[in-house]
């Protein structure tokens, strides 16, 4: 397994926005009002990627005390940590499509003013869980293992 590269995150991140902003084009009148706090779910996984990643760390570097890691579980680790940043990833682009979309409209309709924070709160949990699936995924490199840069 390969561990996730910035372009990667980068496409998936602009192929959502792409579809998305599109979508908004076409259907945004017939949509109901986004709920505002609806990107806090990525902010709760985001929470237990990082309580995770502070778990693992002192156990993948064998520090005194830490009981060592099973394989599997490792593995398991990697495995979220990939798709919390994709999905993160996504998440931004539709977020930002949706804030490109309405801030222009901000004034004009109400729909927009309340879409435009949900657009934020949204982009703003999207980044956090991109930021802490790849930091879950830098906490499961072993201590042997070279740094590479994507």
């Amino acid at each position: 397994m390969t561990f996730t590269k910035g372009r990667d995150l980068l496409a998936a991140g602009l192929g959502s926005a792409a579809l998305v902003f599109l979508l908004l084009k076409l259907s945004y009148s017939g949509l109901p009002p986004l709920p505002r706090l609806a990107g806090l779910v990525l902010l709760v996984i985001a929470a237990i990627d990082l309580g995770l990643a502070v778990s693992l760390r002192a156990r993948i570097l064998r520090k005194p005390g830490a009981e060592p890691v099973q394989p599997l579980t490792a593995a398991r680790a990697v495995a979220l940590a990939k798709a919390s940043s994709v999905l993160g990833a996504i998440m931004a682009g539709a977020w930002g499509a949706v804030l490109l979309h309405v801030a222009p409209a901000r004034g004009r309709f109400p729909a927009a003013d309340n879409d435009l924070t949900s657009a934020v709160v949204g982009l703003v949990c999207a980044a956090a869980l991109t930021a802490s699936g790849l930091w879950l995924e830098r906490c499961c490199r072993t201590p042997d293992e070279p740094e590479r840069r994507a």
